[in-house]
């Protein structure tokens, strides 16, 4: 396990409400090359904190990744959703071209 990946775990077994840790542990576990856990760490931030926009592209890429466009497509279009509901024009524009270059 690295360093960063313990940290985060602890603060989150710790009961952290801060969508960023559980956001940056999905995003280390993807780094390290832990694929399906690291997408069950989206699916949990998803359920937890759906209105944390950051999350959706990162777990739309891992699906296609992962050959699971089906799901991608889910992570994106939710994301779409909650990019518009919080105003973030930025990252509704990557969703778009993200759902855009599905298969």
């Amino acid at each position: 396990m690295s360093p960063r990946l313990d940290m985060l775990e602890k603060l989150i077994a710790k009961g952290s409400t801060d969508p960023f840790v559980h956001y940056a542990r999905a995003m280390e576990l993807r780094t390290l090359g832990r694929n399906a856990e690291a997408m069950d760490a989206f699916r949990e931030l998803r359920a937890r904190f759906h209105s944390y926009v950051p999350q959706y592209l990162m777990a739309g890429q891992l699906a296609t990744e992962l050959g699971d466009p089906a799901l991608a497509r889910e992570f994106i279009e939710q994301g779409l959703r909650e990019a518009q509901l919080a105003g973030d024009s930025h990252a509704h524009s990557e969703l778009s071209s993200a759902l855009a270059g599905l298969p």
